[in-house]
């Protein structure tokens, strides 16, 4: 049935507008909003009620947590963030109290200013409304400043976000709690595939969007399109709370993107002390800059006690005594400062923004090196002429090898080549970040140093660094800061390049679909055969039964999966191979399992005993201990954690019982958002998407919702429901 509501937002302001500017938004199946509207601001007011509408709390609750007000309302702890990695909130609070977002908006475009005008007032306006909420202590109004906010957490996610508590206890003498490096973040993930003509039975492109982030919270996406005839119409999806669409197509070029763990977009200073908060530059004292921090905190009888802490800056960025697992701790003649490249990036919206217009791969490229607003993500696109390119354009450090070479400090000389951290002498000036002439800002590589890639077969990524982006024409060597260079991919790289090839010149709608759901374990077609010898000769009858008999997939009724992947999560990264990885071959090697090794022996016969204690047979399907529960239904679902080398990354998790698929804050990083875009030389794309958490049982089945582009389709939707807005 065709519904009409008329909202305005003149019932908030008490009065009518002169010449009342209007958006409609027509919900179509599982209430997926069709926004169209004469400008941004008012495509962002729709944009922003229809977010509003479907994510209210998720909203509200990233707004305390950006304005750092979760103390205030909840107390001290524990921790409950999603952009940033802070234990708890007293953390979290003092770190968005430390820096204000406020004066790198001169960075932002008109368009951007209108959109984000407009999507603050259309959740506004849909707030107004005071629906019935199970979060009412969080309804408080948006500001425009709470999406800046919102987009530069995303920017800052990988240095600063990831560094929170170091940042705001760091302290003269200060105990830095460390552990083993780790060369990427160690969760948030993502498979991104662009097909063109060469691989394709239609000689256009295809596009596929498989994200793997927590199923929720700050991280969860939103589908939309967006429309200004004549000027935009792009279709997607968006992370909950931002504008714009972040992964998508328009009528010519889709693209997809990975969060780009193996670059670390940022650097250490080493920094020599004269004083506790005095270092040295070319010989002279400064000294660090002091920022006392009050953050309001709700105690257990309900008050509320200001607790002020200091943090410590420097020219460089702010002292820390941890980064990712390596200590540096600040002793009386050293510190450490942090350099985050997207601490002053504010260009991520004017990046979405461009990349909605775009309609073709040169488009594209065009766009990415004009903005230069990318933080954290490889970028894959495909038009419908059948060509792909690959853009590592993120922001990064301008630290050349020469520069590295000659300003690496002790500890920089081991850190830069093993994860791509330098860490720089912070006493002379001259070990400053470079600038490029094609660099829109100071300190950044600009994108003729950056990685791209241009094909007629394929690009894809899996998180990994540039180097294999295509088997058949690895990339030339970059600067170190950019990525790794002809080193061993992971088992999940590998299994995406193995399914592309196999699938070359053949792959249309369909055929893409089923990869995306193919539930391949590629670990086991690495390991198995010498798995389950190893299994015999120790005599472990039942479960070397089991996975002799395992189909090698982690379909919901699949037996074996359950114990090969708590043996496989096991041994890990750490996985020891009899044939050593080979650059001539890097998508076959290295292969064949060492089992003569104690230590995968040992992972096996614990796994075996673990699933026995846990009272799980071994013979478990995957969906009888890995599920949702929706409405007092257990949804069974399909796929495998990303060690074993899936495409359709699911990171459930043992400790819950296997089957706590994350939802919310603190989920798990799974499949959430997938989509696959085939462009069909009409002006009404086929794509294919599901929602995971929004649509489980659809998931679950392997099913998928297709998507309404076209006016025609729009309109002739079963479940169409129009909202009219009056937006200004």
């Amino acid at each position: 049935m065709l519904t009409s509501i008329a909202v305005s937002l003149a019932l908030v302001a008490g009065a009518l507008p002169a010449a009342p500017a209007t958006a409609t938004i027509r919900f179509t199946e599982y209430d997926i909003p069709h926004i169209v509207a004469q400008d941004y601001r008012s495509l962002g007011y729709g944009q922003g009620y229809a977010a509003a509408r479907a994510n209210l709390c998720a909203i509200a609750d990233g707004i305390i947590t950006l304005r750092g007000e979760r103390s205030r309302y909840f107390g001290p702890g524990p921790a409950t963030t999603g952009l940033n990695r802070a234990s708890d909130n007293l953390s979290n609070d003092l770190y968005y109290r430390g820096f204000s977002v406020a004066p790198l908006l001169n960075q932002v475009s008109p368009d951007v200013r209108q959109m984000v005008k407009g999507y603050a007032a259309g959740y506004n306006s849909y707030l107004a409304q005071r629906p019935p909420s199970n979060c009412p202590a969080l309804l408080t109004p948006m500001t425009e400043l709470d999406v800046y906010r919102r987009a530069h957490a995303w920017s800052t996610a990988l240095v600063s976000g990831s560094s929170v508590d170091t940042i705001v206890n760091a302290a003269p003498g200060a105990v830095p709690q460390g552990s083993q490096p780790t060369a990427d973040m160690s969760g948030p993930g993502s498979n991104a595939i662009a097909l063109g003509r060469d691989a394709t039975t239609s000689k256009r492109g295809i596009v596929v969007v498989n994200p793997h982030l927590p199923w929720g919270g700050d991280m969860g996406w939103d589908m939309v399109q967006l429309r200004i005839p004549g000027r935009l119409n792009v279709s997607g999806a968006t992370f909950v709370g931002m504008p714009f669409v972040v992964a998508g197509m328009t009528e010519n070029l889709s693209w997809s993107g990975t969060i780009a763990d193996a670059v670390v977009p940022g650097t250490l200073f080493e920094l020599k002390l004269t004083g506790p908060t005095t270092y040295l530059v070319d010989g002279k004292p400064e000294e660090m800059r002091r920022n006392d921090v009050t953050v309001e905190v709700k105690q257990p009888d309900g008050t509320l006690k200001p607790v002020t802490r200091t943090q410590f800056s420097t020219r460089y960025g702010p002292v820390i005594t941890n980064f990712r697992g390596v200590a540096v701790p600040w002793t009386a003649d050293k510190a450490f400062a942090l350099a985050d490249a997207n601490a002053n990036n504010m260009r991520f919206l004017n990046m979405l923004t461009e990349l909605g217009k775009t309609q073709s791969t040169d488009d594209f490229v065009k766009a990415m090196h004009r903005t230069q607003g990318d933080p954290i993500f490889n970028l894959l696109a495909a038009d419908s002429a059948g060509r792909t390119v690959y853009t590592g354009q993120t922001t990064v450090p301008n630290v050349p090898d020469s520069l590295a070479a000659e300003c690496n400090t002790t500890l920089g000389q081991q850190t830069f080549q093993a994860m791509g951290l330098a860490v720089l002498d912070g006493s002379r000036a001259a070990c400053r970040w470079r600038t490029d002439p094609d660099a829109v800002a100071p300190g950044i590589l600009g994108p003729g140093n950056l990685p791209e890639l241009r094909r007629d077969d394929y690009v894809s990524n899996s998180n990994q660094s540039y180097w294999l982006t295509n088997a058949r024409q690895p990339m030339r060597k970059l600067p170190r800061i950019a990525g790794d260079f002809e080193t061993a991919r992971n088992v999940r790289t590998r299994d995406t390049l193995t399914e592309i090839t196999e699938g070359l010149g053949r792959f249309d709608l369909k055929s893409t679909q089923d990869l995306m759901f193919s539930n391949r374990v590629y670990a086991a077609e690495l390991a198995l055969d010498e798995t389950i010898a190893m299994c015999r000769r120790l005599d472990m009858g039942q479960a070397c039964d089991v996975l002799a008999r395992w189909d090698r997939k982690a379909n919901v009724d699949s037996r074996g999966y359950l114990l090969f992947s708590r043996f496989w999560t096991r041994i890990g990264r750490s996985v020891d191979w009899k044939v050593p990885f080979s650059v001539n071959d890097p998508v076959r090697t290295p292969n064949t399992l060492n089992t003569d090794n104690p230590l995968v022996v040992k992972a096996f016969t614990d796994a075996v005993a673990e699933m026995n204690a846990a009272n799980i047979p071994l013979d478990a399907p995957v969906g009888d201990h890995q599920y949702v529960e929706k409405d007092g239904k257990r949804i069974p679902i399909g796929g495998g954690r990303p060690e074993t080398g899936t495409f359709n990354v699911i990171a459930s998790d043992w400790a819950n019982g296997y089957h706590g698929i994350g939802q919310g804050r603190s989920g798990t990083n799974s499949s959430g958002y997938v989509r696959v875009t085939a462009f069909n030389g009409t002006p009404c794309p086929d794509a294919r998407a599901v929602l995971a958490y929004k649509q489980p049982e659809l998931f679950s089945q392997k099913g998928w919702i297709t998507e309404r582009f076209c006016e025609k389709d729009i309109l002739a939707s079963p479940s169409l429901k129009v909202v009219h807005l009056r937006t200004g």
